[in-house]
């Protein structure tokens, strides 16, 4: 089966160098049209946190506010961007 398919082949090697130009022609084409980006980004994930507590000092805000809220996001599977 493969030897009869390459005997084919090289029996007929105009229509195989038109086959692969055109599969060539239209892989550039396809490549060109495609809107996805293909460098992603590898950035870490930022989350910014504005918390008040009035007479707290800024150690005591990290500890018991905002690093437990940014470990709660950072866990979630599904995120949300959200904008108040």
């Amino acid at each position: 089966m493969v030897q009869k398919l390459i005997g084919l082949a090289l029996r007929n090697r105009l229509i195989v160098l038109l086959l692969a130009g055109g599969l060539f022609a239209y892989g550039i084409y396809s490549v060109k049209q495609n809107p996805i980006d293909a460098i992603p980004d590898l950035s870490e994930n930022q989350v910014i946190v504005f918390t008040e507590w009035m007479g707290r000092s800024p150690q005591v805000m990290e500890d018991q506010v905002t690093y437990p809220l940014v470990r709660f996001i950072h866990v979630r599977d599904e995120f949300c961007v959200c904008n108040f």
